[in-house]
């Protein structure tokens, strides 16, 4: 794996960095395509049950790299429309990944930053991050980040933000739902590691199933079909192997077959056993 990402497994938790600190993990189109590729990987892999996407050193991603700006500035429109799309599939392939997926949010998170931030299913950040979307200041739009970010902060705020470009505080992205939570610097490991531990009590069919059915009631009226719909959806995931087996072992008082220790009765630990950790800085 090119060294733009660096990513760790353990206890089939992926923790994905991206890791270009130097440069506050600002990313171009390498990182872009390095980015999908491994969001992909992850998402085939059975044994990664969640993701947790981070960036290492100070920031967790101040958008766009300079120089991938300046190659930008002479590009035909041909050749911003392919840049664009690849930015914009990078962005689809996070927020329809399969797995649970978490922001670990410290330090800035500027434009482009703010997408792949709203594109995943929770944001944790700490009280003393940033954000911003500044593209109206450079005479841009943030266009190929709006549906995610939208559909995090609402239209109202979308208004306020994208137009003024402004910076806003950690305790604003949490008011307005961009951040799920907050958190002091030093508790964020601990609060990533005990969301972590919940979602692997799940059933990776359920949770698979269960952001489906997000997508679905959240875009369209509560009708007729949007109802018959989701009837047909509880009928089918109860008659599922995973759903049989995660009632029965409601039943009988155990662990489901998912979980590690099956069988035993006590409450499993958290996946993590030790904190997510924050790449080294590159000298």
């Amino acid at each position: 794996m090119p060294n733009n990402l660096e990513l760790t497994i353990r206890n089939g938790c992926a923790i994905l960095a991206l890791n270009r600190p130097e440069i506050r993990n600002a990313f171009d189109d390498a990182l872009i395509a390095n980015l999908a590729r491994t969001l992909k990987k992850l998402d085939a892999d059975d044994s990664v049950r969640a993701v947790v996407l981070m960036g290492a050193g100070t920031a967790f991603c101040a958008g766009a790299d300079l120089n991938w700006m300046k190659r930008m500035a002479g590009y035909t429109y041909e050749q911003n429309l392919k840049d664009a799309k690849a930015l914009a599939a990078m962005l689809k392939v996070l927020d329809r990944m399969s797995k649970p997926t978490i922001a670990r949010v410290h330090g800035p998170a500027f434009a482009g930053g703010v997408g792949l931030v709203a594109a995943c299913d929770i944001a944790v950040g700490t009280v003393d991050a940033e954000f911003a979307l500044t593209e109206s200041k450079l005479g841009l739009s943030p266009a190929t980040i709006s549906p995610y970010v939208v559909r995090a902060m609402g239209e109202r705020m979308a208004h306020r933000y994208f137009l003024t470009g402004e910076r806003f505080s950690a305790a604003e992205a949490y008011r307005i739902g961009l951040l799920s939570e907050l958190c002091l610097p030093g508790e964020l490991d601990a609060k990533i590691n005990e969301l972590l531990g919940h979602i692997v009590l799940g059933g990776k069919a359920a949770l698979r199933e269960i952001k489906d059915l997000i997508r679905a009631v959240s875009r369209g009226p509560i009708d007729d079909a949007m109802i018959d719909d989701t009837a047909h959806r509880i009928a089918e995931i109860r008659v599922s192997k995973e759903g049989r087996e995660g009632i029965a072992s409601f039943l009988g008082k155990r662990k489901p077959s998912w979980v590690a220790g099956a069988g035993e009765k006590a409450a499993p630990k958290s996946p993590a056993r030790k904190p997510v950790k924050t790449p080294a800085k590159k000298k």
